[in-house]
């Protein structure tokens, strides 16, 4: 996929309805107030190789996030390792639990018209499955 088709996707996903029930879609998984579309996959899974795979996808994010930010605007890395620490004591809506766990940072937008909150990162802190460039599309604002 290229980066004219992540966004092309992801502007689909700002309109899609939910599913009533979790699991997996046509572009990664779906459930009550969330979409979650792998954009990217590591095509090596060779984990001497993960830190240049992680670059490639990373590089991948930043091309999608300057046209989403030409877009909706420019926004700070928004850090889910505080997110992460505050599922230990605090109730935190389910996907931004989830990318938490498997992202250090994402970039996060509030679609205007949509009642629907964009987030991209490069999952990569799971070393039992490969580094994914994600998006979510969610109706539950960022904690």
């Amino acid at each position: 996929m290229n980066i004219a088709q992540h966004i092309a996707l992801i502007d689909e996903l700002c309109y899609r309805p939910f599913p009533a029930e979790h699991g997996p879609s046509d572009v990664g998984v779906s459930g009550p107030g969330r979409h979650v579309a792998v954009l990217d996959a590591a095509a090596d899974d060779d984990p001497a190789r993960w830190a240049v795979v992680v670059d490639q996808l990373e590089k991948e994010r930043d091309a999608v996030r300057e046209l989403l930010a030409s877009r909706w605007g420019d926004t700070t890395p928004y850090g889910l390792q505080t997110v992460l620490l505050r599922t230990a004591h605090e109730e935190i809506p389910g996907p931004w639990a989830e990318l938490s766990m498997r992202a250090g940072f994402a970039h996060v937008w509030e679609v205007e018209g949509t009642g629907r909150w964009v987030a991209v990162a490069v999952t990569d802190r799971d070393a039992t499955q490969g580094p994914l460039l994600v998006a979510l599309v969610t109706e539950i604002p960022p904690p």
